[in-house]
Formats: structure tokens, C-alpha cells, sequence
């Protein structure tokens, strides 16, 4: 269909680093945002759950990703990941189906 790039990531958080993760991540929302490529960013904490975290997100290409994942920030948080989690991350690869609300440069 086109080579949009998305995915559905699921974090499971400690129970004690959940609120850490919260701050950290909540703080890269609007410059990943702001990056080129990027079509969708969002963060969401599960209602029931509030150790899980989870991230909609969709990018313009599979290359894209790649340059926001090698940022420095995003880099140091890969590495140390497992400081904050109970598990590795859970990833579903997604295709776009419908067409994205967001404006699009």
C-alpha cells in the first residue's frame, strides 16, 4: 500500500519506575513529533494497568525510525531499558489501513 512504517509498542513498567518512565518519555512526545517523518507519536498509559505504557506511533518510512531510534537520547534509553521494565518491549508491526488524521508536511 505504501511504505508507511507503524507499530503499537507495549511497556511494561516496574511498579516503582512507572511514574520515572511516565516523565522521561512524556518529555520526548513533542520533539519526536517534530522530527522529520514522523506522522503519528502517541503515548498512552493504560487505564486498568498503570505500569503499562503504550506507543502508536508511524513514521514515513522505515528509514525514518532509524534516525529518531539513533538519536542520542533514544540510544542511552535502549541501553538502559531494562533499568525501567519488567519485560522487553512488546512490538506489532501495523499496516495503515485508512488514511492518517495528522497533517502531513
Amino acid at each position: 500500500m505504501s511504505d508507511l512504517y507503524g507499530f503499537i509498542l507495549h511497556a511494561h513498567t516496574q511498579p516503582e519506575k512507572a511514574e520515572e518512565f511516565a516523565a522521561l518519555f512524556s518529555a520526548y512526545v513533542a520533539p519526536s513529533r517534530a522530527e522529520a517523518g514522523c506522522i503519528e507519536y502517541h503515548m498512552l498509559r493504560d487505564q486498568q494497568d498503570p505500569t503499562l505504557f503504550i506507543f502508536y506511533e508511524v513514521w514515513q518510512s522505515r528509514a525514518h525510525l532509524d534516525v529518531h531510534s539513533a538519536l542520542p537520547h533514544m540510544r542511552d534509553f535502549h541501553e538502559r531499558r531494562m533499568d525501567y521494565l519488567t519485560r522487553d518491549f512488546e512490538i506489532r508491526l501495523i499496516e495503515m489501513l485508512s488514511p492518517s488524521a495528522a497533517r502531513q508536511a
